[in-house]
């Protein structure tokens, strides 16, 4: 996996027919990232929600899993960068995946059990690049808190 990122970042980014697995990839975590660290305090909560988050959604294994991270990490560097991953999610995510990935989102910025005002306002920018409606964001916030609510009550069941 780590090569195709170099190449991937060699090349421009873009391949012949547009954006690639890798790329896609890499916009989704890298908007996971943004989020985390915009209240400036990336704690392991986040770090390990993040991780999990990737890992399971794209099938990584944990070397692919902590590449594409640390690829993300080192992407982020400006709001610039937010409407290009914006851009690719929104181009390559059908409605129910980008739905999905405002849930994922939403989990990461309650890892750390405190939602930041510059984290919802990230949250709905997001959700309006990637054309997710605010009633389904507030949807997919409201799951989060529902989830979060079961497991602080001991109650780890599916809804």
């Amino acid at each position: 996996m780590l090569s195709r990122l170099k190449a991937l970042f060699r090349d421009g980014h873009q391949t012949p027919g547009g954006h690639d697995h890798d790329e896609i990839q890499l916009a989704a975590a890298a908007l996971m990232v943004e989020a985390a660290r915009l209240d400036e305090r990336f704690d392991d909560a986040e770090w390990v929600t993040i991780r999990t988050l990737v890992m399971v959604h794209f099938e990584l294994d944990v070397s692919e899993t902590d590449e594409l991270l640390d690829a993300a990490n080192r992407e982020i560097d400006g709001s610039a960068q937010l409407y290009r991953f914006a851009h690719t999610v929104k181009d390559h995510f059908n409605h129910d995946e980008r739905v999905q990935l405002i849930t994922m989102l939403w989990r990461v910025v309650y890892a750390d059990g405190v939602l930041h005002d510059y984290e919802a306002s990230l949250l709905r920018q997001i959700a309006g690049l990637i054309y997710v409606s605010d009633r389904e964001c507030g949807i997919a916030k409201q799951q989060v808190l529902r989830q979060l609510q079961l497991v602080s009550a001991g109650d780890t069941s599916e809804e």
